[in-house]
């Protein structure tokens, strides 16, 4: 009978697969590393605490799979290039990418300085063009590559005292259309998911410029019909979606995961749904 690593490495969606994910130290990227983990894929877990990285590559290691963690300031060219490189030096190839990396500024536009606005738009924009850049070599040697950009319900909305974040979701968006536009000839699909309100530091960043964080974080969540927040796990679960056969023939898409917060212009939870239970 196999025990528990043979179990981890030979089975699931992604068995045989590597994946480069970025941003993958805590919230969504940490989840997308030990879920991938899980369905068979070795990963590269990129981030700019290594020390958190190691520890989340000891747990997928504990449980039988496969993981690299890398350092790196994702904004910083050559930081991406070493990545890329000391992936495919440790596991040969690279099959999916996701783009994970992303900051926030919570701030009016005219309080921002040059290098706040270049941070951000850097961070969550450039990084991208970046990861693609060094690993499409890769991803067209894999055959079937696999791009998935990390965006925002502010991809396609305002969002109060963030203009440069939305600014750089709106601009993922296009460029996820793009990719998909003039990579597919090489066996690329590259896809965009657009989580809503995601119970992760960066929320809490946000929040906590806010004079009762908590209750803030409760009048947004009544904006949403569902009524709660999304585990890193519930947005994870669609990128995996993106990087699997089965969304075989999606490409340039987006996928809104944000329990129904763009589903209308005004709305409020008056009660406590079932999913708050």
């Amino acid at each position: 009978m196999s025990g528990p690593a043979e179990n981890l490495r030979g089975a699931g969606r992604l068995a045989g697969r590597v994946a480069w994910i970025s941003g993958a130290t805590s919230g969504i990227g940490e989840a997308v590393a030990e879920l991938f983990a899980r369905e068979g894929a070795r990963v590269a877990l990129v981030g700019r605490r290594l020390e958190l990285g190691r520890a989340i590559a000891g747990r997928i290691a504990a449980a039988g799979g496969e993981a690299l963690a890398l350092s790196g300031d994702v904004s910083a060219e050559a930081d991406v290039e070493r990545s890329v490189h000391a992936t495919v030096e440790r596991f040969g190839r690279i099959d999916i990418l996701v783009n994970n990396a992303g900051m926030v500024e919570v701030r009016d536009l005219h309080e921002y300085s040059e290098a706040q606005w270049d941070r951000v738009m850097a961070v969550n924009v450039k990084s991208m063009f970046f990861a693609f850049k060094h690993a499409f070599p890769h991803l067209r040697a894999a055959g079937r590559g696999h791009v998935v950009n990390v965006g925002s319900i502010s991809s396609f909305v305002g969002q109060a005292r963030t203009p440069v974040y939305t600014a750089s979701k709106h601009a993922i968006l296009g460029l996820t259309r793009s990719i998909a536009l003039d990579y597919a000839v090489h066996g690329i699909r590259c896809n965009c998911v657009c989580p809503g309100i995601t119970d992760t530091p960066m929320l809490w960043e946000h929040l906590n410029v806010r004079p009762d964080p908590a209750a803030a974080l409760a009048e947004r969540l009544r904006r949403v019909p569902m009524g709660v927040a999304l585990t890193p796990l519930d947005v994870a679960k669609s990128i995996l979606y993106f990087s699997c056969d089965d969304s075989a023939g999606v490409t340039g898409t987006s996928l809104t995961v944000d329990c129904g917060y763009l589903t209308a212009a005004e709305w409020n939870t008056h009660e406590p749904t079932a999913f708050q239970k």
